[in-house]
């Protein structure tokens, strides 16, 4: 047999297995689930806040972007691997360009322009997202320890502004949260609280993990804590993660706008069971999540939870850029 037949034989196989990769990777691309309605958000669930949309919409432009780019990446590289091939010319070395000023300009300008816009619009996102109500409507503290979730519900749960008479700021459990936090829970705010276990498990869906409520178009303010290392708190749908740090108070606000159970994990490798840190969130009318409210309390479960690692005066308050 000829070198060049023999040469031919063994590139049979190569593009055998390279055609199978493709039609593997195509089955793959097309086998995902995945209708008209879902590939606009880009693999991303279906918001189920009315702050998810705009990080959402902040996804889908980081995507536009690097589409863009890549297309004109992909470009000059298909571009001079067509028209500078050395088959074309017979040169071996071909003609260098150096020292272009232009073109060294051209892509010393061009990624710090890309990467000053998509820093603008991250910052603006991120500014708006992190800016708390100065009087939300519900206030939660949400407790990560190893290894599952406590949620401190600081409400006015019978009603009646006179009771407790004792402030927040005396309660023990609390002494880890900054008194600017503290503020926003109502006049009266008793508390209730829920905790879990690993073993917990949600009594409608059996997806373990405790339950968070919320109360639908309503806005809930997240007062993030942790009583050992640094947890994350993650529920899916919100599209959006805030560390839960040890010594450090995090917060953000939601305003839930879709009933239903969605799931919620820890997004932070906090230890050996931090797979099992797993919790539910639970929305529903403002009638319903009041009637919980009082069904906590009936079973005993009043007052809070141990918030966090407590600090001193100084160090917990130091921090008041937040409102």
């Amino acid at each position: 047999m000829s070198p060049n037949g023999s040469d031919r034989s063994s590139r049979r196989p190569v593009r055998r297995k390279l055609l199978q990769a493709l039609a593997a990777g195509a089955v793959l691309a097309t086998a995902t689930g995945c209708t008209s309605k879902d590939f606009p958000r880009l693999g991303m669930p279906t918001p189920v806040t009315e702050e998810a949309p705009r990080i959402l919409s902040l996804w889908q432009g980081s995507w536009a972007a690097a589409l863009v780019t890549g297309i004109l990446v992909w470009g000059l590289i298909i571009w001079s691997v067509i028209f500078h091939r050395r088959s074309r010319t017979k040169v071996e070395v071909p003609q260098q360009t150096r020292y272009n000023m232009p073109i060294e300009a051209l892509y010393t300008a061009v990624p710090i322009i890309i990467v000053s816009v998509l820093f603008y619009f991250t910052a603006r996102d991120e500014n708006k997202l992190l800016t708390n109500p100065d009087k939300p409507q519900h206030v939660i503290n949400v407790v990560g320890f190893q290894w599952s979730w406590a949620f401190n519900y600081m409400e006015d749960v019978d009603g009646n502004a006179a009771t407790p008479a004792k402030p927040l700021r005396d309660n023990k459990e609390l002494d880890a949260i900054p008194d600017r936090f503290l503020k926003k829970a109502p006049q009266g705010a008793e508390g209730v609280y829920d905790i879990g276990i690993p073993g917990t498990r949600n009594e409608q869906t059996n997806n373990p993990g405790p339950t968070l409520w919320l109360p639908k178009g309503e806005t809930v303010q997240f007062v993030l804590t942790s009583r050992d290392v640094i947890h994350s708190f993650w529920v899916v749908p919100f599209l959006m993660k805030q560390d839960v740090i040890p010594g450090h108070t995090n917060s953000f606000t939601v305003t839930p706008n879709k009933e239903g159970t969605f799931l919620g994990k820890c997004a932070e490798l906090c230890g050996q069971d931090h797979s099992r840190m797993l919790f539910n969130v639970k929305v529903v009318s403002p009638e319903r999540y009041k009637q919980h409210l009082k069904e906590l309390a009936a079973k005993g479960q009043t007052g809070y939870q141990p918030a966090g690692i407590a600090m001193t005066d100084h160090a917990k308050n130091a921090e008041t850029k937040n409102k």
